[in-house]
């Protein structure tokens, strides 16, 4: 079982019992999106594991399943899944860390294309004097 066969055996569970996603989010004030992200087996998208454990807890709760067999059956599919290494974890910081000095270059070429324009009189000031 994986994070996406755990996510169908919970939105199965809440179908059976005749729940929608709205109404499981709504009683436990879980977003939608984190709903349907659990449901959909997205772990990227799910915050750390301390508050998806107890999102599962409150979900099973909601819909009627034991809550400790819920969360059982997900870290057994947690812990199944491997951690991605070092190298991979650095390779993913260092692309981050190139977009975030990229789109800070873009931005400060454009104020200072902005700035010439304006010292140039090419465009308006938007100071007023």
């Amino acid at each position: 079982m994986d994070h996406v066969e755990f996510g169908k055996y919970l939105s199965q569970q809440r179908e059976l019992r005749g729940l929608s996603r709205d109404e499981v989010s709504r009683v436990t004030k879980i977003s939608p999106s984190l709903i349907i992200a659990l449901e959909e087996g997205q772990v990227e998208r799910l915050p750390s594991r301390v508050f998806v454990v107890n999102y599962i807890r409150a979900y099973a709760t909601v819909i009627g399943l034991a809550p400790e067999e819920a969360i059982l059956r997900f870290e057994e599919v947690d812990k199944a899944t491997p951690e991605p290494s070092p190298v991979v974890l650095e390779r993913e910081r260092r692309r981050r860390a190139w977009w975030v000095l990229g789109v800070v270059l873009l931005v400060a070429l454009g104020v200072g294309a902005y700035v010439a324009l304006v010292m140039s009189g090419k465009a308006s000031n938007p100071l007023p004097r």
